[in-house]
């Protein structure tokens, strides 16, 4: 049996994730800022898994001391946290230089500096543990410099995606590396809150339970890395990455 943490738990990916994974026969330690929203879906994993233990704090990611201490609280109340998924994130933005900073520099505080912060509180639990599994939600967005309102995001995609890639350099070829594992998901377009207002017009855009499926089949398999789903965006991340501007913008 494992212990889950999941942030940004209370919509979303982060909620169908718990969902999901609770099926699995995982426990689940999850956080985010609406305590009604984390309730609800407590209750409904209860009612669905009665066996399975589920712990909820509310917890802003940009709260450095509270995030610190939630992971610890929950280690201590749970045993153990045997992995975490940080997939606390925002999707604000505005072209730069048009007035949108306000919202670009949240975006960037939330989906990095937060990022950083559970990354270091993972990787405390783990290294004491001497054991984990550390899931970074990056994004497709992450393959390549995007325009417009998705500029700060992508930035601050790639950012988190380095943060665990740069740990598992850190731990290859290390006793530490053979039980801390590290995963990176680069999801596209998979139907949740953030994206609800453009998810009709977006091309490829897929189910939330589809689309976090794909997610929690690779977290399972404790991947690398993973395009989720893996059609079409694995080949599609070879054409992001190296196709010339103005065919990635046709694409996009």
């Amino acid at each position: 049996m494992t212990t889950t943490l999941i942030t940004g738990a209370s919509s979303g990916l982060g909620a169908e994730m718990a969902r999901q994974l609770a099926a699995r026969g995982h426990d689940l330690a999850l956080c985010a800022r609406r305590e009604e929203r984390l309730a609800e879906l407590r209750a409904e994993i209860l009612a669905a898994h009665p066996e399975r233990r589920v712990e909820v704090r509310t917890l802003d990611v940009l709260d450095e001391d509270a995030v610190l201490e939630t992971f610890r609280a929950f280690r201590r109340d749970l045993g153990s946290l045997d992995r975490v998924v940080v997939n606390a994130g925002l999707g604000k933005g505005a072209p730069l230089g048009t007035g949108g900073h306000a919202a670009n520099r949240e975006t960037a505080m939330t989906n990095f500096v937060g990022a950083l912060t559970q990354t270091e509180a993972a990787m405390e639990a783990f290294r004491e543990q001497q054991a984990g599994h550390l899931v970074m939600v990056s994004s497709m967005s992450a393959m390549r410099g995007m325009p417009k309102t998705m500029t700060t995001y992508a930035a601050t995609k790639i950012g988190a995606a380095y943060l665990a890639e740069g740990i598992r350099n850190e731990l290859h070829g290390k006793p530490l590396g053979r039980t801390v594992k590290v995963t990176v998901l680069y999801p596209g377009y998979i139907a949740s809150e953030m994206n609800e207002k453009v998810a009709q017009k977006t091309k490829m855009m897929v189910p939330t339970d589809v689309g976090v499926r794909a997610m929690v089949e690779a977290i399972e398999k404790q991947v690398d890395s993973a395009c989720v789903p893996r059609l079409p965006w694995a080949p599609l991340s070879v054409v992001m990455k190296h196709a010339p501007l103005g065919v990635l913008k046709k694409l996009m």
